[in-house]
């Protein structure tokens, strides 16, 4: 049982849950909790770090059977690698995804993508890519002031999506976004200054729909790269939605469409 927080396991762990930098160096992220653990797919395994009375529980042991090798620690040491205040009795340390550009743009559908732009809140990012894949999003393109989407808020946020949502961080979104154009992917912005109501607009075919920072929405240059400003109405004194309500409002419609087609 490993009952020090000084040892270099343990040390490595919390770096990895604290650090993006440390993160994207080792190419390892983390998960916690029964549900996280027992979704994630096996290749992706490289560490488990379970606490006694977990271990000891008669109902983890089909869960815990998947992981074979595992390190028991103490509640001092679980606590010391997680990010939560009531830790869960299981923590695992995982290999990241490697994604590219043909995982969001298949043949065999049309395209429907969410390319978010510096959304920094990592609740919004997890909400974005779970919702988005019950919508049946293709992926997510970020830009890189988007929150680090290996943040544990992001990886809890995501219920799981993230293990089966394709999603690619672009240096020069512009660029990425002028070559998605050049394939047919037609780009709506949810923006203020939209004239045509989100769901009078046709998504049927390849899609993707921009979504800003929560604060200033799109910046001019990446707005300016749409075909189509859409807006969501509103009723009462509300101004704007929370960029996942937004984001989820346009993936669902986009579904229904795709449904009834």
């Amino acid at each position: 049982m490993i009952t020090s927080t000084s040892n270099p396991k343990v040390k490595q762990t919390a770096a990895l849950v604290k650090k993006a930098r440390f993160r994207k160096e080792t190419g390892l992220f983390v998960v916690e909790g029964p549900k996280m653990f027992e979704e994630l797919p096996p290749d992706r395994l490289e560490e488990v770090y379970v606490t006694e009375a977990f271990y000891q529980n008669s109902s983890h042991k089909k869960i815990l059977a998947r992981a074979g090798r595992m390190e028991i620690v103490s509640k001092e040491v679980m606590r010391a690698m997680s990010d939560t205040q009531t830790p869960q009795g299981v923590l695992a340390v995982a290999r990241q995804y490697r994604y590219t550009m043909a995982d969001l743009v298949r043949e065999d559908r049309p395209a429907l993508i969410m390319i978010l732009e510096t959304v920094q809140d990592p609740g919004n990012l997890g909400t974005i890519l779970r919702a988005g894949e019950g919508a049946g999003i293709t992926g997510v393109l970020m830009d890189e002031n988007t929150a680090d989407i290996y943040n544990p808020k992001v990886i809890r946020s995501t219920m799981g999506s993230i293990y089966r949502v394709p999603f690619v961080t672009a240096a020069q979104l512009p660029q990425v976004l002028s070559s998605l154009k050049k394939q047919g992917i037609r780009l709506f912005a949810a923006h203020l200054d939209g004239k045509q109501d989100y769901d009078q607009a046709d998504y049927k075919g390849n899609t993707g729909f921009l979504i800003g920072n929560e604060s200033r929405g799109l910046s001019e240059e990446t707005a300016a790269l749409a075909d189509t400003l859409i807006k969501i109405p509103m009723e009462g004194n509300v101004e704007s939605l929370n960029a996942a309500v937004a984001a989820s409002v346009l993936m669902f419609e986009s579904s229904r469409q795709r449904r009834n087609s």
